[in-house]
């Protein structure tokens, strides 16, 4: 098997996101960026982990000299980032349930093993999720084309499949994944997304035939669970956190809380501050990572002067300050924190709970475009 499907690493230094930030180019990416080879920017781990905002890659690339109205593709993927992290905010815990419609026949809620063993048959697909266990990176239409195999060919719930993709990817954001993966499965748009084997020889160069996708699009409407997707299982997932001593918070000084969303190293950057990583089990039992995102996330963490990191639960932590103020930035995972809560950095003013993207995007573009 050949592949036009790259291998991406993702180093862990301030700098490494800087260079990746000076590579950018979004004119090209709107040409190119459904295609396994085009020119999309490898920006989206360093933004789930909260070390570069949606807001300073568009103000970066406004100040090298880009028309904003010749990047609106790129633009708009900022933009729907926010909008699924808003969705979050607005829904909380209902975003990992069927937002919007029940998905439609579902038959298992499960996933299909093909998937998880990269054995699938179609070898763009099986040759993507391989090189994504081993760099935690799949391409935004590759993870489409795996969504729509599990649920609409595969007949899965997207509930449990979603947690799998989660929890290998880098650049994972519950927001983002799950309310995508209801998008591909109609609980979350008006219809589903289906890609048959000529749509992903195009877009991933590849040449096969014969296999179950190899049918024209009318075939969708009446598709039974191809043989290679009827075993089901239901993949163990558990996060490795790394053992920690109870942290230091000697003297008078406050403590910022850094989380698995917000490892800038800029925040509060100027203040004298305890700051503790906090790695609570509580979150990770509810949305499990791999060791390898964790690995990545404690990396991005040591850009910040004078980390610790802490495995407990808020509330420990909270008891360990005493009376000392305790400052973190706004999430959905954070709803239970108590001290001074600084706001996110987002894209726009646009604010809301908006019934589809477009909606948002409406507003949002009289700021950006």
């Amino acid at each position: 098997m050949s592949s036009n499907i790259a291998t991406v690493s993702f180093g862990t230094k301030l700098s490494d996101a800087l260079e990746q930030l000076d590579a950018l180019e979004p004119e090209k990416y709107g040409r190119t960026r459904n295609y396994t080879d085009g020119a999309v920017s490898y920006l989206s781990p360093y933004i789930s982990r909260g070390v570069l905002s949606t807001r300073q890659v568009y103000d970066h690339l406004i100040d090298r000299g880009h028309d904003p109205k010749k990047c609106e593709k790129f633009i708009q993927e900022l933009a729907w980032r926010d909008h699924w992290q808003l969705q979050w905010q607005a829904h909380g815990n209902d975003i990992d349930r069927d937002l919007k419609h029940p998905q439609k026949d579902v038959q298992n809620r499960e996933m299909p093993g093909a998937l998880v063993e990269a054995q699938t048959g179609i070898d763009a697909i099986d040759q993507a999720i391989e090189q994504f266990y081993e760099g935690g990176y799949l391409h935004n239409h590759v993870r489409m084309y795996v969504a729509a195999i599990a649920c609409n060919m595969g007949k899965s719930h997207w509930w449990q499949p979603a947690r799998w993709m989660y929890y290998h990817l880098l650049d994972g954001d519950w927001a983002s994944n799950a309310l995508s993966w209801q998008w591909v499965a109609g609980s979350n748009s008006n219809k589903k997304y289906v890609a048959n084997q000529q749509n992903i020889n195009k877009y991933c160069h590849s040449e096969q035939r014969e296999t179950f996708l190899d049918v024209p699009y009318s075939a969708f409407e009446h598709f039974q669970i191809p043989r290679e997707l009827q075993k089901t299982v239901n993949p163990a997932l558990n996060t490795p956190l790394p053992k920690t001593e109870s942290p230091n918070l000697g003297g008078e000084k406050d403590v910022a809380v850094y989380t698995y969303y917000n490892l800038d190293p800029a925040w509060r950057s100027g203040e004298d501050l305890h700051r503790i990583l906090l790695l609570e089990p509580s979150v990770f039992e509810q949305y499990p990572v791999s060791a390898n995102a964790i690995d990545f996330a404690t990396g991005l963490a040591k850009n910040i002067d004078g980390i610790q990191i802490a495995v407990m639960e808020f509330d420990k932590l909270a008891e360990l300050a005493g009376n000392r103020s305790i400052h973190f930035k706004e999430h959905p995972l954070n709803r239970h924190f108590r001290g001074e809560m600084d706001e996110r950095d987002w894209l726009t003013s646009v604010k809301g709970d908006f019934r589809s993207f477009f909606a948002y995007w409406k507003k949002a573009k009289k700021e950006l475009l």
